[in-house]
């Protein structure tokens, strides 16, 4: 297949993929998770040729621990979105996935309104295995989405920890949610979590929760006091909604958009994704040059014995990066 056959390729998929056609966006993304050197090739020259219809979606991050409900709860939103004439793309960021059939289905399930939804697109978290490769394939099929016409993006974050930043780093706004039950939920806050966040929402505020939805609200605004706030135009708000009937989530979205505003008109937006653009491509080369470490068999099998070796006081640390080095260049 010649050069000019490549750039036809690229420049029908980029069309098929700008008219919104679902099954292209499936294989455009498929592409984009490649690890094979020329679908790799083929996946910069798409996002580079669609570059130009990208980032005009509102980007919302979603976190929240277990059993809080982060599915119901975009589920709600999104429906309530696409109700609204909205597309919304719905992607994970999970490390720990392996991927199989399974999962996708779970997914679809979790979602059971939007997996049905002719303007919702949800897609599972790639199966790359660490953090770097997740995230930098989730950023690209965010941009493919957006392409594709999805005005809304939902990154739900699945993994714990590290994902939380990595998520909070590809999106506009970082939503936390958590559970009513005032008292030792701040004990299960994480301080770096809440210093991301753009709101907390209390989810569950229905039935007899409502009171203890509340309190737990006053206590998570009294504890964002005591944090400098992300930014320096928008106060992170605390609300109380509930996925189970829909209470509260158009309130929740009027204040996603309000942070827009402010943030638009500020500049801040602006200076904050050419950043976060700057710091994907930094990310992504040292992805990129630490493969062969995990491709190179040799390498890998010789990686133990020096690491033993360093923790053991009998190789120096910078001997061992020669070594590696050497190995490397071999």
């Amino acid at each position: 297949m010649g050069s000019s056959a490549q750039s036809f390729d690229v420049v029908r998929l980029a069309r098929d993929v700008r008219a919104g056609d679902r099954s292209v966006l499936s294989r455009a993304i498929t592409l984009v998770e490649s690890k094979r050197a020329d679908h790799r090739r083929t996946a910069a020259a798409l996002t580079q040729e669609l570059l130009a219809a990208t980032g005009k979606a509102v980007r919302v991050g979603i976190t929240g621990a277990p059993g809080v409900g982060k599915s119901t709860t975009i589920d709600a939103l999104g429906s309530m979105l696409t109700g609204r004439g909205h597309k919304v793309a719905v992607l994970a960021v999970d490390p720990s996935s392996r991927r199989t059939g399974g999962s996708i289905l779970a997914d679809k399930t979790r979602m059971a309104h939007l997996a049905n939804d002719a303007n919702a697109f949800i897609r599972p978290s790639p199966a790359s295995g660490t953090l770097g490769g997740v995230a930098a394939k989730t950023r690209e099929t965010m941009l493919l989405c957006e392409a594709a016409g999805h005005d809304v993006v939902l990154v739900e974050t699945v993994g714990v920890g590290q994902s939380e930043i990595a998520v909070a780093d590809m999106t506009d706004f970082f939503l936390v949610l958590m559970l009513p039950g005032a008292g030792d939920e701040l004990q299960g806050l994480k301080k770096g979590v809440v210093e991301l966040a753009d709101m907390i929402a209390v989810n569950k505020a229905d039935g007899d929760n409502v009171s203890r939805a509340k309190a737990a609200a006053a206590e998570y605004r009294a504890a964002l006091h005591i944090l400098a706030p992300r930014s320096p135009n928008w106060l992170p708000p605390v609300m109380t909604y509930s996925a189970l009937t829909g209470d509260g989530i158009g309130a929740l979205w009027e204040k996603v958009l309000e942070h827009r505003q402010k943030l638009t008109a500020s500049g801040e937006l602006a200076a904050r994704r050419g950043e976060q653009q700057v710091k994907w491509m930094w990310e992504m080369l040292e992805e990129r040059l630490f493969a062969p470490l995990r491709a190179d068999r040799s390498l890998k099998a010789a990686l133990p014995r020096i690491e033993a070796a360093v923790a053991a006081g009998q190789l120096a640390p910078n001997a061992a990066v020669e070594e590696i080095a050497n190995l490397l260049e071999k």
